[in-house]
């Protein structure tokens, strides 16, 4: 361990010191990076133009092609994120609960940060931006390792930031960006025990098995999104038309886009037709089950399209003969992410919401609003899936452990 090691030593210097910073201090940082990714936006976007050339000229996927390039909007968006942040109170320093014991002490657990932070992601260069800018408010040093498919975007993102942040008052060495020349510089981030506090991995299902398995530093684990909608015999049709569409198309490339469609086979004769129609005329490629193969252009779904994270215009749907048959569904291919109910039964509200085992459950959503922005958190660093800890978007709280103030007055045991 070379690069790596070094960078994490910096990493631990700057994390002391990030630590300590007020509010005040975080937030002109933040503030200073948002205005420097506007100014430096057709220099991101050049940067990111020779990342999708590769990508592209390299036969790569579709929905990876447009998980890594990035528009004016998308720019404009990361730095409105970084302002977003700037807004949130400060969790370091929160007290989460205190009491005074029986025998005088006064107990106080305090939020604090965890130090220095390790991403492991693929692709999407946003990711950068939300990590370095989720870290330096919740107090942590952020070393970041992206895919060498997004290293001018990376490389060019992190020098903004870093000379923005410096600009502030703190240490450049806050934002860290981990080389991408070589696999090896990933295990050496997994292996960085004592250096690196906690790692997230965000990417697909082999990344984030890759990480779990053979890390040493602690890892916080985000997880695949295979995002049902389940329409009950209950629901309004045209509500469930427009979640269906909005959680599958809205953007496709995203784990909390809907991957699989359940309809309760009360409300089938009559929904099938609409929604087949609408999704195809969205250019959905529709995997069915019995009932969605009668229409044309309809897939014939295998055992292995129902537990698919498509990540693309495809959607597995299958009819259910009532609620009972539609949880079994989900708990056998679910991946724990999120998942929907369109319904006007309360009753039948309560049972999804109660049974289904997911970081996120939804009542009459749309899938896609299980976002750090939509939920009010900012930014977020990526979706947890692990009950551990923290689960669901990971905001600036989930981004501190805690520990506690015992204050006395000369009391012994």
């Amino acid at each position: 361990m070379t690069d790596v090691a070094e960078l994490g030593r910096r990493a631990r210097e700057a994390s002391r010191e990030l630590g300590l910073a007020t509010r005040a201090a975080k937030d002109a940082a933040l503030l200073s990076m948002a205005d420097a990714l506007d100014s430096a936006t057709e220099r991101i976007l050049a940067a990111n133009d020779d990342d999708v050339r590769r990508a592209e000229d390299a036969g790569t996927e579709a929905h990876l092609v447009d998980r890594l390039r990035l528009t004016p909007d998308r720019v404009a968006a990361m730095a409105d994120g970084l302002r977003d942040l700037a807004r949130l109170p400060d969790p370091v320093g929160e007290v989460v609960r205190g009491s005074t014991l029986a025998n005088g002490l006064e107990l106080r657990q305090v939020r604090v940060p965890f130090g220095v932070v390790g991403m492991i992601y693929e692709g999407r260069p946003n990711v950068t931006v939300d990590a370095a800018g989720i870290c330096l408010k919740s107090g942590n040093a952020a070393l970041l390792r992206g895919s060498s498919s997004a290293t001018s975007s990376n490389e060019t993102l992190v020098e903004i930031l870093r000379d923005a942040v410096e600009s502030s008052g703190i240490s450049a060495d806050c934002i860290q960006l981990v080389p991408a020349d070589s696999r090896e510089t990933v295990k050496e981030l997994m292996r960085a025990r004592g250096l690196v506090d906690v790692l997230v991995p965000r990417g697909g299902a082999g990344l984030i098995r890759s990480v779990v398995e053979e890390s040493t530093v602690p890892v916080i684990e985000t997880g695949v999104g295979n995002c049902h909608v389940y329409v009950d015999r209950a629901a309004d049709l045209e509500m469930a038309l427009a979640i269906v569409l909005n959680a599958k198309t809205q953007r496709t490339s995203v784990c909390n886009a809907a991957e699989s469609l359940l309809v309760h086979a009360d409300v089938a004769e009559e929904f099938l037709p609409r929604v087949v129609a609408a999704l195809q005329d969205a250019g959905v490629t529709i995997h069915g089950d019995a009932a969605f193969t009668a229409y044309d252009g309809v897939v014939a779904a295998s055992e292995d399209d129902h537990g698919r994270e498509y990540l693309s215009l495809d959607i597995s749907a299958a009819v259910v003969p009532d609620l009972d048959a539609a949880l079994d569904h989900i708990r056998r291919y679910s991946t724990g992410h999120t998942e929907a109910i369109v319904t006007g039964d309360q009753a039948a509200a309560r049972r999804f919401v109660a049974e289904v085992d997911a970081a996120a459950v939804l009542v009459n959503a749309s899938t896609r609003f299980t976002d750090g922005g939509e939920f009010g958190f900012g930014a977020e660093i990526g979706i947890s899936t692990q009950k551990l800890h923290a689960r669901g978007p990971m905001g600036l709280r989930e981004m501190t452990s805690t520990k506690y103030v015992v204050t006395g007055d000369g009391h012994t045991r």
